[in-house]
């Protein structure tokens, strides 16, 4: 590969890792916000399903991020990715909490009250976040890269569905419990709030899977690689 391509896929992975770290990061300062997902009206057992985080929102997209990476330039990166998001999340935290901490003026548009209403327990989110999400992103890696190197780099449909789907239900499954126990949510919600985000974000991972092929089409095309070779940066 000529240096200008490598200079290119280097900035294109560069590019990755910054939406990736910013969908992580801001989903974990937004996640206090609900709201209801209008297609569906279903309830379990007197439980309303589909009113669900704001956080949500840009959380699929780190998944779909991952398994690109994944795809093109390894494993390796892929985890770098997820260390490198970890670390913005705490430094994030660090922030918000001196803040926090840092009293406001009479005059600011933003009293210490509204302040500490919006960000008080983004603490306890990022804890319960990352905790969740070093499970998941770690599993979501292991997993693709297993079905790849099964299939030979063939059938990304799969990859990209089986490791999501797992790394998903793990993901809910594991913040939404640690939530509950930290007292951020109520554990009456605890059912609606897991079903209704395992099929939320199962739906998403269907529908990034085309955005996965066209995606992976580009970069083989404009990088000449063939099925299963990655980009070594």
């Amino acid at each position: 590969m000529s240096e200008q391509k490598q200079n290119l896929a280097r900035k294109i992975y560069l590019y990755l890792a910054a939406l990736f770290i910013t969908s992580l990061v801001v989903s974990n300062l937004i996640f206090q916000k609900f709201f209801y997902w209008y297609p569906f009206d279903m309830t379990i057992g007197g439980i309303k399903l589909f009113e669900l985080s704001v956080g949500i929102l840009p959380y699929p997209i780190t998944f779909l991020v991952t398994d690109l990476i994944s795809e093109i330039y390894g494993q390796k990166k892929a985890n770098q990715v997820v260390i490198a998001g970890i670390f913005a999340s705490f430094f994030s935290l660090s922030i918000i909490l001196i803040s926090n901490y840092v009293p406001a003026l009479e005059s600011s548009p933003i009293n210490d009250e509204t302040f500490s209403n919006v960000f008080s327990l983004s603490g306890l989110a990022v804890l319960a976040s990352m905790l969740a999400y070093l499970f998941a992103q770690f599993i979501d890696i292991k997993i693709y890269h297993f079905w790849k190197n099964l299939t030979k780099g063939k059938m990304l449909w799969l990859r990209n569905n089986f490791s999501t789907f797992s790394s998903q239900i793990i993901d809910t499954v594991t913040v939404i419990s640690l939530l509950c126990l930290f007292e951020v949510l109520s554990w009456d919600s605890f059912l609606g709030l897991v079903v209704s985000g395992i099929v939320f974000k199962i739906l998403i991972a269907f529908l990034d899977t085309p955005l996965l092929y066209l995606f992976v089409y580009l970069f083989r095309k404009k990088f000449n690689l063939k099925i299963g070779e990655e980009i070594k940066i």
